[in-house]
């Protein structure tokens, strides 16, 4: 059943799931099983029951061993990642221990005097960080969240402030782990259809201002700040945060929080927290510079770097070193008597307990993807824009939604850029080449759409863990601000693929964006609460 329409039964059963029991585990679960079973459909009718169960069984443990172990070598990607998410755990610990997180809060109380303000802020921190999703996320969840509780923000609206910035600003930023992926796809698409007139990068760069959704995205994060459009359930969490300072639901358990509250010292100073977040970040990026330079044979360039960087070992590195600095602070505090030797130990195993919900919600999502994978649902997908018989000018807008459709059910852009991309180029260079560029953005864009309102996406989970928000409390509360976003970049993209016209395109949507501005200000009335 691979490559039908049944290899959506898996992605779509999880995704109901978790929206009807918000149980992100079991959803996921009942996902991994239901794919195994459809993977092995033909085996129920024709073997026995206990053979098909063994087949299922094994299936699963082979998704689950090729998080760790692929091709008889070590998954560094992964394993990279889950240690990474550890340290981060255990610095966030100590921040919190040495009173990082309090000096701040108070230092930014003084600066920062709204919650508009405060919601500005992470914004703009969202967009500074581009060189790579997963970092964003997490280095500007733990910048913000100290500022952002203070202001009684709440916690999914932060979540939602990282994730609609992070994926955005890395998939039109050339010097990215991102960008260099995509330009390297575009550059073998280029040359697979003898397409000379532009270079991939300055494709790349031509196609920034055609990706909808991302200005689409970005500008309705600063107008939700500015203005404090809260639309569904984000209303519920924004009054009960104003309300009663609970910027989290307290029935619920969050991503990246700390179980357990641990002594604060009083003498912690700014220092204490920006000190290890510059060196996180000073770490991961020399990191990626060095791994990228390392890689490459022959002529070098800051392009080629980020091309060739290894991300994931990266991060490790950079966790690392923003580890070794945050425990030297610990120790000078130690040396003060500001506290106790016994809070080492402790802080290690209450950030490493911070991050195990996300590090499980991470591996079961890997699970799922991985059959998804093999059931070949984005092939399924992507077959449906072959087969399409249109006119030329809706193509853009068509590939849009396929490509969302994709990075929704198997929860990965990239694997999305993968497919469509290629697919794209060969469909358009052979009926007109003119909108070769607009729909490889739309290609983008809609990767990261649906990517946005996918529960089983990584970097929506790195979002609620940067966070420390409840996951399906961000997925739920982000999703109308992602469907509002991609209706308009509909409409956006139909006037460009009718006029062939980038700036119709980008005024279609200012112009939509100014009345959900003049729409929606007049019903969010959180401000006077």
């Amino acid at each position: 059943m691979s490559g039908t329409i049944y290899s959506l039964i898996p992605p779509i059963l999880a995704i109901l799931m978790v929206v009807m029991t918000r149980r992100v585990l079991l959803s996921l679960g009942v996902g991994i099983l239901s794919a195994a079973f459809v993977l092995h459909a033909s085996l129920l009718q024709t073997e026995g029951i206990i053979e098909s169960l063994t087949q299922i069984a094994l299936t699963i443990w082979s998704a689950l061993k090729a998080i760790f172990v692929s091709d008889g070598e070590l998954n560094t990607w992964n394993v990279y990642i889950l240690l990474f998410l550890l340290l981060l755990g255990m610095i966030t610990a100590f921040i919190s221990i040495t009173g990082g997180s309090r000096a701040f809060g108070e230092w930014a109380q003084k600066r920062v005097k709204t919650r508009v303000g405060a919601q500005l802020l992470t914004a703009f921190l969202g967009i500074l960080i581009f060189i790579d999703d997963y970092f964003n996320a997490l280095a500007v969840g733990q910048v913000s969240r100290p500022l952002t509780d203070r202001h009684r923000i709440s916690r999914a609206k932060l979540a939602y402030m990282i994730d609609s910035t992070s994926a955005p600003i890395c998939v039109v930023s050339p010097v990215s782990s991102w960008g260099a992926y995509i330009i390297s796809i575009i550059g073998t698409i280029l040359a697979t259809n003898s397409i000379t007139e532009y270079s991939a990068l300055s494709a790349f760069i031509q196609m920034i201002p055609m990706n909808l959704y991302v200005i689409t995205a970005i500008s309705m994060v600063f107008i939700v700040a500015a203005f404090n459009v809260n639309l569904g359930s984000m209303k519920t969490h924004e009054e009960r945060a104003i309300q009663t300072g609970q910027v989290i639901d307290p029935e619920k358990e969050v991503l990246g929080d700390l179980k357990q509250d641990l002594p604060v010292s009083a003498k912690g100073t700014v220092k204490d927290l920006l000190m290890p977040i510059f060196a996180l970040i000073f770490g991961t990026v020399t990191a990626m510079i060095w791994t990228g330079y390392k890689a490459i044979d022959g002529e070098v360039s800051l392009l080629l770097i980020f091309e060739n960087t290894d991300v994931s070992a990266s991060l490790l590195y950079g966790g690392l070193f923003g580890f070794f600095v945050t425990v030297v602070l610990f120790f000078l505090q130690l040396s003060n008597q500001s506290v106790k030797i016994g809070l080492l130990p402790r802080g290690i195993v209450e950030g490493i307990k911070s991050m195990l919900p996300a590090i499980y919600i991470l591996i079961f999502a890997w699970i799922i993807v991985d059959l998804i994978s093999q059931l070949e649902t984005g092939t399924y997908l992507a077959g449906l824009v072959e087969q399409s018989d249109m006119n030329i000018a809706f193509l853009p807008v068509l590939l849009f939604i396929i490509a969302g459709l994709m990075a929704f059910s198997t929860g990965t852009s990239w694997g999305t850029f993968g497919v469509m991309l290629p697919i794209a180029g060969e469909i358009i260079a052979t009926t007109n080449p003119e909108l070769l560029l607009p729909g490889l953005a739309a290609v983008l864009a809609g990767s990261v759409f649906g990517d946005h309102c996918s529960p089983i996406s990584d970097t929506t989970i790195l979002s609620s863990t940067g966070a420390g928000s409840h996951h399906i409390d961000h997925v739920l509360t982000q999703l109308p601000y992602a469907l509002i976003a991609a209706g308009i970049s509909i409409v956006g993209f139909i006037g460009l693929g009718l006029t062939g016209n980038t700036f119709v395109g980008i005024i279609i949507v200012g112009i939509l964006l100014i009345g959900f501005v003049f729409i929606f200000r007049q019903k969010s009335n959180v401000n006077n609460i």
